[in-house]
């Protein structure tokens, strides 16, 4: 699933070395971050959209409350996947 930024506002586009979601980042409404893969395929999400749908399940995780944060080094989690919406 590769998803790209189409309009003109205003986007931080931050490349990372894997899929993560902090507390920190979840609160930058206007923040997309974009991994490459192993495999070459560049996936692109926006942590406070996909925080906002699945906080519930983050907020249960033990790393969210004893890190902060969940990272997924491969991809993109099968949960988050499948979402509707991810930037």
């Amino acid at each position: 699933m590769s998803t790209k930024k189409s309009n003109n506002s205003q986007v931080k586009v931050q490349k990372v070395k894997r899929f993560v979601l902090s507390k920190k980042n979840v609160q930058e409404k206007d923040l997309v971050l974009e991994f490459t893969t192993k495999e070459g395929k560049v996936l692109t999400y926006s942590p406070s959209k996909v925080y906002t749908q699945l906080k519930d399940k983050f907020e249960a995780m033990n790393c969210w409350h004893k890190y902060g944060n969940y990272t997924n080094t491969n991809n993109l989690p099968k949960f988050v996947r499948e979402l509707d919406t991810l930037i």
